[in-house]
Formats: C-alpha cells, structure tokens, sequence
C-alpha cells in the first residue's frame, strides 16, 4: 500500500493520505513505481515541507463498484485522510451514471462515518458516448461532492487529458510528465485536504 520508498523519505509521525482510485492512481504503463501519482504527489509535499506520506491505493480496471467492494480493506492502512479517484473506467464502459454516483456516495459516506476527510476528483466522459451521457456522468461527481460536502477537484485529469505529449500511446494514461502535470493542478486541493487532517487532530 506504500508509495515506492515511502518508508525511508517520510517522517516518523506523518499524515497518512491513501490515494484510493483505479489506474491513473495505480501508475499504469509507467516505467517505474517512482513515476506515478502517489510518489510523485508525496514527493511534490515534502518538497513544500509537509509531513506527509501517501499511500497507493491504486487498481488498474477498477470501478467504483470495485471501489465499494475493496474499501474496508484498504482502510486496514489505517489513513488520516482520502483521495477518492475513482469513476474513469465507468465511464470507458458506459456504466449507468446513475450507478456510478450510488457507488461513489456510498464510499464517501463509508470514509465520513469513519471520520476521514475526503478529497473527491471528478472525471469527463468519452465524447463518443454523446452529450446527455456526458452530462449525468459529470453531475454524478458533482452531486456526491455538494451532498456530501467533501472537498471537490473537478476534473483528475486538467490539461492532460487529449494532450498527446502527455499521455502513454493508449491515449488514456499520462506519461511522467502528465502525472506531474495532474500533480501540479491538484496539489492546492490536497493542502486543504491536509489542513482538514490538521483541523480534525487539533480538535482531539
């Protein structure tokens, strides 16, 4: 569950963040462990001082309905907080929205009763599979967030996403540099979700 190295190049005490998601968390078609989002993420908080170390929670092929199936699992990690990055290979399937936003509050909800912030990231869907798909398949990310009042990044893959410098020859998955790309963009939002974890500790 540990980002390559992660052990060695955290602190001793450091928040504890699990990556929950499918094969853009995962690091799918990347060379190294070191190149994918977790490690990259890790490496760009420490960088600004944080004690911080993420955890990989990443399966290649996953859904959000695999993501309900395996949740109680990957809390044995034991997270202070969660990236929820789940949705994209709904969408590659065309899975109901209507499902996928059902799959998506439950872990939300699973992660609140547990008291652990959550930083949702929502995704687009294909442009083959037409417009209305489109729009409920967008609002089902956003209705979970404004439900259930978690923290809210909109699109996992900004600026990335059809750019093909960026993205393995599939298309789909970012190279190094996109990952770091997806980093740069989402980082903000992580600091908020860490200043939540920091919040929720004080408050003990």
């Amino acid at each position: 569950m540990l980002a390559p190295d992660a052990r060695a190049a955290a602190p001793a005490n450091p928040i504890r963040i699990l990556a929950f998601g499918d094969s853009l968390t995962a690091g799918y078609g990347l060379e190294d462990g070191r190149q994918a989002f977790p490690y990259q993420l890790q490496r760009a908080l420490q960088a600004k001082k944080y004690d911080v170390m993420i955890l990989q929670g990443g399966v290649s092929g996953d859904t959000t309905s695999g993501g309900v199936s395996r949740l109680n699992w990957s809390l044995a990690s034991k997270p202070d907080a969660v990236i929820l990055e789940l949705g994209a290979n709904d969408g590659l399937r065309a899975v109901d929205p209507a499902l996928t936003e059902k799959n998506l509050r439950t872990i939300v909800t699973r992660l609140q009763q547990a008291g652990l912030p959550v930083l949702l990231t929502g995704m687009l869907a294909p442009p083959n599979l037409g417009r209305d798909f489109g729009q409920r398949y967008k609002a089902a990310f956003e209705r979970v967030a404004k439900e259930t009042g978690v923290l809210f990044y909109p699109f996992f893959l900004e600026e990335v996403a059809a750019v093909p410098d960026l993205n393995q020859a599939d298309g789909l998955h970012p190279t190094e540099e996109g990952v770091a790309i997806v980093v740069k963009n989402i980082l903000p939002s992580v600091e908020k979700l860490i200043a939540q974890v920091k919040d929720k500790q004080k408050a003990k």
